[in-house]
C-alpha cells in the first residue's frame, strides 16, 4: 500500500483522518510545525492503528521545509498517493479588512498558497509514477464566500482555491483527483456534520468516490 500525507496534522481532524486512511490500509506521514508534538502523535497513531506512521517537522510558511519533509516521508514510507493540505490558519489572519496590512496578507499567502504549491509539486511525480492519486484541500468558509472580518484567510484561501481548481482541470485526465471540502466555522466534536470522525469519512470519500471538485461539510449559514 502507498502513503497518505497530511500537511497540518493535529489531534482533531488530522488524527481522525489518519485513523480513517490507516483503516483502509494506508501508511501515514504527518507534517506539522511542532516536531515534538507531531512525533508524539505519530507514535500514538502507530500504536493504535498498527500501520507505519511517521511525523515530520515542516512550517508551511517556509515552503522548502514542506518539500523536504515530504521527500523524507517518501524515502521512509514510499510514494505518496494521497496528499491532504489542511494546516490551521493563524489567528493573525482573522483580522478585519481595514486593519489588515500588506505583511498580514503576505503571511496568509505564504501559508495558503506557497505551502500548498510546494506540497503538491513535491508529490506530483510520485502520483504520476503510480498512475493515480488525490490532492485534498481542506478550507474554511472564507474560501467560498469572502468575509471582511477575516481578511487574511479570505485572500489566502481565494488563492489556494484558484490553484486547486487549476490543478483539478489539468490533472483529472491523468487519474489524479484534486478535491476541496469547505468546512464553515469550526470543527466541533460531537457535531452531527463537523465532528472530526464524520469529516474524516467525508474526506475519505473525496479520495475514493467523489467526482466533483468541491463539497461542503454542512450548509453555509452566512
Amino acid at each position: 500500500m502507498t502513503v497518505y500525507a497530511i500537511v497540518g496534522a493535529g489531534r482533531q481532524l488530522g488524527a481522525a483522518c489518519a485513523r480513517r486512511f490507516a483503516a483502509e490500509g494506508f501508511d501515514i506521514a504527518l507534517l506539522s510545525k511542532n516536531e515534538e508534538r507531531v512525533t508524539a502523535l505519530a507514535a500514538d497513531l502507530a500504536a493504535e492503528t498498527g500501520r507505519h506512521v511517521r511525523g515530520y517537522a515542516a512550517n508551511v510558511r517556509e515552503h522548502r521545509t514542506v518539500a523536504e519533509a515530504l521527500d523524507r516521508a517518501t524515502q521512509d514510507l514510499g510514494l505518496i498517493e494521497v496528499l491532504q493540505y489542511s494546516p490551521l490558519p493563524s489567528k493573525d489572519f482573522l483580522r478585519p479588512v481595514l486593519e489588515t496590512t500588506v505583511d498580514d496578507y503576505a503571511a496568509a499567502i505564504e501559508f495558503s498558497v506557497y505551502g500548498a504549491v510546494a506540497a503538491c509539486h513535491q508529490v506530483l511525480q510520485g502520483m504520476r509514477v503510480l498512475g493515480r492519486g488525490s490532492m485534498l484541500f481542506i478550507n474554511g468558509g472564507t474560501a467560498y464566500k469572502p468575509r471582511p472580518r477575516f481578511a487574511g484567510t479570505t485572500v489566502g484561501f481565494a488563492g489556494e482555491t484558484a490553484y486547486a481548481q487549476m490543478l483539478h482541470e489539468q490533472l483529472e485526465p491523468e487519474n489524479i483527483r484534486v478535491r476541496q471540502i469547505i468546512i464553515p466555522g469550526s470543527i466541533e466534536p460531537g457535531h452531527p456534520e463537523k465532528d472530526p470522525a464524520t469529516l474524516a469519512k467525508k474526506i475519505w470519500d473525496m479520495h475514493a468516490h467523489s467526482t466533483e471538485f468541491r463539497s461542503f461539510a454542512t450548509t453555509m449559514d452566512y
